[in-house]
């Protein structure tokens, strides 16, 4: 399979395929890196698809000291995007846990065809909520203190509580397949359930499949779930 490594407005990037008129983006989700489209491609690429996908911020092969924000992320995909636009007349999304969610802040309002989201983070508000609860930590301690470091190794912050809440997902008119596992620990089933009936999506649930898919046999699942609905 052809492997060509560029910069896209100055962010790691890899394309994966064939030349063709139709493309992936791929984005990964936190601790993943761009080279995780691989397996994706094996998929996409037989199919007529090529993949692009990138490194998000403090990932793979990112030095740039710029950090996992919406406000910096979002940005970025939508130059990703633009450059798609340039250069294929047929643009899909492919996207894992949080990269679904900043997928779904930049490309609302683009040319998408359609998207296949695996264990995706769909209320990023609920999930902050929660772990505020786990935390025992109030919405007004967070805005006093602005940032509240966690025993379970992830840093609260005031800053993107509030930006979660200035820009929810109010509207969603792309064709979506959603993958979750039942066991997932980010994403409820009732947040899951509640979003795909909300917007028209399919969901498909793994038996005992778990927020990263990483076994053979969620891998497997998982593959087995992107040939039926690529």
């Amino acid at each position: 399979m052809r492997h060509i490594f560029l910069s896209v407005e100055g962010v790691p990037a890899i394309l994966l395929g064939d030349t063709s008129d139709k493309v992936y983006i791929f984005v990964h989700g936190q601790g993943g890196c761009k080279e995780e489209a691989e397996n994706f491609a094996v998929i996409g690429v037989p199919r007529g698809w090529q993949v692009l996908a990138v490194d998000l911020p403090e990932h793979g092969g990112r030095d740039d000291g710029k950090r996992l924000l919406p406000w910096v992320v979002v940005p970025e995909l939508r130059g990703i995007l633009h450059y798609a636009q340039a250069h294929w007349g047929r643009i899909a999304v492919r996207a894992t846990s949080i990269g679904a969610w900043f997928s779904m802040l930049a490309y609302a309002d683009g040319s998408i065809e359609k998207c296949l989201f695996v264990s995706p983070v769909l209320d990023m508000e609920n999930l902050i909520e929660h772990m505020m609860r786990s935390a025992h930590v109030t919405a007004e301690r967070l805005q006093r203190e602005k940032e509240i470091s966690t025993d379970f190794g992830e840093d609260l912050s005031w800053g993107y509580l509030a930006y979660v809440r200035q820009h929810p997902i109010c509207s969603w008119g792309i064709e979506t397949e959603i993958l979750r596992g039942e066991r997932d620990d980010m994403a409820s089933a009732c947040v899951a359930q509640a979003f795909a009936e909300r917007f028209g999506c399919g969901l498909t649930c793994m038996k005992g499949g778990e927020h990263w898919f990483h076994t053979i046999e969620q891998l497997q699942y998982m593959a087995e779930w992107e040939k039926a609905h690529i």
